[in-house]
């Protein structure tokens, strides 16, 4: 366990220290051509937290935080836990529908939002929003309160709220992967934990780190790559407010040169897949290490950035509800196709339907212990109930343990079928197609056949360039037949433009299961 004063604010942790410890004039935060020192972002937190107040934000009272990776993320996000209230982030690129369950959830007081945001909201009437007081836009608005004007007017500063490490300090939605957000219950020592143990304690990271992130930092795991890691460790981080691209990812990597560069599954496919005009490679000789979490990364893919760029990729395992990484590759012992070993300071188990643990190699359900657990879920108490017994945490995935300690991903809890009295894990179906050099994604569910029995079902994105049709299908079928065994050969193949996806990038088996529903 990680030792904290009782009295502890997160916020001054992480953005007071690093000026007490003579970091101010060091640059925290690069986003396009604007640079943020460490004592500027003080500032700016201070004002931000202080126009709260002046708003009548209490302490324990939630603010929605609708913002782009920028600046103002950042000091909104940190003003708001430095005044004792609760910061809640959430994605920027939802609708309406999705805002007015947001806003009324999770009881916001105040909404800090982009521009780009603004039209959805005001479709709302205002009588739907039982708690909203106040709207603050970043960018123009003649009918809401400006974000810039705001903290203008406001003092740099301010002192933190006395709070304890055991208070909440902010909510995280899940990502709906598999249906309704759940906001997730962070407390104040949570981020420290997640620092100490994985980005000091795996990544080795310090204060000459460059942190960039493909993850937003809405998602639990790009909060901490590009938010609060680099600022424990007294590093800078790197922040575009663009949707990422392959073609904006590497130009960002070339331009602003960073050692620590954090993805998920769908964006290395995405970059491999892209080339440069002229054939001349990018320049990633910056990155020292490479590090994929969000859904588990297919040892093909391993393999071919490896070989593309001379970089392993450390997958690694983390949720919403324990905020950052459990389970992690190490530098230098990285396993494709695994997500790595126990973090030291968190403890998992792999159980079987009556919670007993299995043999290694067996497959069983993950829960796992540790301090950076969320509380609970808001105003979801049956959930919290069937998700957390007692310290541990049940994750919903299915996994193993080999021999040496690394645990392997088989699928979520709901995802495994049989076929032929055996269980097959859609996981390794979907590598063995990832494999193929025609694919670019894919993705396996049970599809009942005319006798009512259960078949994987294949569901392919095909590479620009690759010809999507039954011959390739028929050579799909019998590329997963050869390594994988006959029961495991997908018994129908479709061809897709692109996967459902949640906007942190996790494949929606669910869409994938209502499209069949629908055909059926």
């Amino acid at each position: 366990m990680i030792a904290l004063p009782e009295t502890f604010n997160v916020a001054a942790h992480l953005v007071d220290r690093n000026v007490l410890e003579g970091r101010g004039g060091k640059i925290a935060i690069e986003c396009g051509d604007e640079q943020v020192s460490y004592r500027q972002l003080l500032e700016r937190t201070n004002r931000v937290g202080n126009a709260l107040r002046d708003l009548g934000v209490r302490q324990e009272e939630r603010v929605l935080i609708l913002l782009p990776d920028c600046p103002e993320f950042l000091y909104s996000f940190f003003g708001t836990i430095k005044i004792g209230a609760v910061a809640v982030p959430a994605n920027n690129f939802l609708k309406t529908p999705e805002y007015e369950y947001l806003l009324n959830d999770s009881r916001a007081r105040v909404a800090i939002i982009d521009e780009a945001v603004l039209p959805e909201l005001e479709s709302l009437p205002r009588e739907r929003l039982r708690f909203l007081r106040q709207i603050v836009v970043l960018g123009g608005s003649r009918q809401h309160l400006s974000f810039r004007e705001l903290i203008e007017a406001a003092s740099p500063e301010l002192i933190p709220e006395l709070t304890s490490k055991d208070d909440v300090a902010f909510w995280l939605y899940s990502s709906g992967s598999t249906g309704a957000s759940k906001g997730c219950i962070h407390l104040h020592h949570d981020m420290v934990v997640c620092s100490e143990l994985y980005a000091k304690g795996i990544l080795q990271m310090n204060e000459s780190d460059r942190c960039y992130s493909v993850a937003r930092l809405f998602f639990a795991y790009g909060l901490g790559n590009a938010g609060y890691f680099p600022l424990h460790c007294g590093a800078t981080t790197i922040l575009s407010r663009a949707r990422p691209t392959p073609a904006g990812v590497y130009a960002d990597i070339e331009r602003y040169r960073p050692t620590l560069f954090f993805s998920v599954p769908t964006n290395y496919a995405a970059l491999l897949a892209h080339c440069r005009e002229g054939g001349r490679e990018f320049d990633l000789s910056s990155v020292r290490h490479a590090i994929s979490a969000g859904e588990a990364l297919p040892a093909p893919l391993f393999q071919r950035f490896k070989e593309r760029f001379g970089i392993e990729i450390l997958d690694s395992l983390g949720s919403t509800e324990v905020l950052q990484m459990f389970i992690a590759n190490r530098p230098g012992e990285a396993r494709p196709g695994s997500s790595g070993k126990i973090i030291p300071g968190y403890e998992a188990k792999i159980v079987d339907e009556s919670g007993n643990p299995v043999p290694g190699g067996e497959i069983g359900d993950l829960h796992v212990k540790g301090d950076s657990i969320c509380a609970g879920y808001w105003n979801q108490h049956e959930k919290t109930k069937q998700t957390f017994e007692g310290h541990w945490f049940r994750t919903g995935d299915k996994y193993y343990q080999d021999e040496d300690g690394y645990f392997w991903y088989a699928g979520r809890a709901d995802d495994l079928f049989k076929v032929n009295g055996r269980w097959l894990s859609p996981a390794e179906v979907e590598s063995a197609l990832i494999g193929h050099p025609a694919v670019l994604e894919a993705a396996v569910v049970a599809r009942n056949d005319e006798n009512g029995l259960a078949k994987p079902a294949a569901y392919v994105v095909a590479k620009q360039g690759s010809v999507a049709n039954e011959e390739l299908a028929r050579d799909l079928q019998e590329w997963v037949a050869r390594q994988n065994g006959s029961y495991k050969r997908p018994r129908w193949i479709e061809f897709l433009p692109e996967l459902p996806k949640t906007a942190t990038g996790k494949l929606q088996r669910f869409k994938l299961r209502e499209l069949q529903n629908q055909r059926t």
